[in-house]
């Protein structure tokens, strides 16, 4: 059983480090642009008051498969996501070892596979989306669920502070500029490393802010008993049309969320793992 499992480790450190895996991250970038592109796209609709679909990863899903070709897409999407799962587990399992500090290590690899969770519901989206299962539809049901569970508020509300916690790491991110570790030297320097910096910048801050407006409305559903103020991107981008001078500020922050659609496509290029 121990040379399985050292036979097992050494498979997975030499995937880990090879340079196939590379090419999947890159392509899962490249796919994971396309759908915040996308996301901007109807978050703009939605300021100008012209939106059809739900301005969330579900609905830019659909919205991209109304398009021509768009089946397609949407598959080469759900590869591309399921491409980043692997390698965050991957990351998970074997990355990191050159941190000397465990707590430190463990606590990058927990975050690689929480990354892998977000990725992995996104794929499932995509696959749904595909064979005509998809729904673009809110968290109202979810959140009754929870909070129908013993200490339900609690659960709702826990789950808020940690989606305005990620929100709030991802502008953090953006503003001290961290995420330039996954950049290569090249991608940061010159003028086309200016403008992948300013547009990595503007869009963790825009995701960031935008995430932290969705784990508010569960705070408040938490703090209320009441499911329906929960609500995912989409009620957090109307809730920001709803306010004054609401409709610059979406135009501003759905600008952000397509400025971290092409921070990914510079990421696939530059890339520094």
């Amino acid at each position: 059983m121990g040379e399985v499992a050292d036979k097992a480790q050494r498979t997975g450190q030499q995937a880990h480090q090879s340079e196939w895996l590379d090419w999947a991250i890159r392509a899962g970038l490249i796919a994971y642009g396309v759908v915040h592109l996308m996301v901007g796209w109807l978050a703009a609709q939605l300021a100008l008051g012209e939106k059809s679909e739900s301005a969330s990863n579900a609905g830019a899903l659909h919205a991209l498969a109304e398009q021509p070709m768009g089946g397609v897409l949407i598959w080469m999407i759900a590869v591309g996501m399921m491409l980043l799962v692997v390698w965050r587990l991957l990351e998970f399992a074997m990355g990191y070892q050159d941190e000397t500090d465990d707590k430190k290590r463990w606590r990058k690899r927990l975050t690689s596979l929480g990354k892998a969770v977000l990725y992995g519901v996104l794929a499932w989206t995509a696959v749904k989306v595909a064979v005509g299962d998809g729904s673009s539809g809110g968290t109202d049901s979810t959140t009754a669920k929870l909070m129908d569970l013993p200490g339900g508020q609690l659960i709702v509300g826990a789950v808020g502070l940690a989606i305005a916690g990620y929100g709030g790491l991802l502008v953090y991110r953006g503003w001290t500029e961290k995420f330039t570790e996954h950049l290569t030297a090249h991608g940061q320097s010159g003028n086309d490393g200016s403008a992948i910096v300013l547009f990595g910048k503007i869009g963790y801050i825009a995701k960031g802010i935008a995430i932290g407006i969705v784990g508010g409305l569960f705070c408040y559903a938490a703090i209320t008993h009441k499911a329906k103020e929960s609500g995912g991107l989409d009620q957090a981008l109307q809730t920001v049309r709803e306010q004054p001078f609401g409709q610059f500020l979406l135009l501003a922050i759905a600008a952000g969320i397509a400025c971290y659609g092409l921070f990914c496509f510079a990421r696939a290029r530059h890339l520094s793992r």
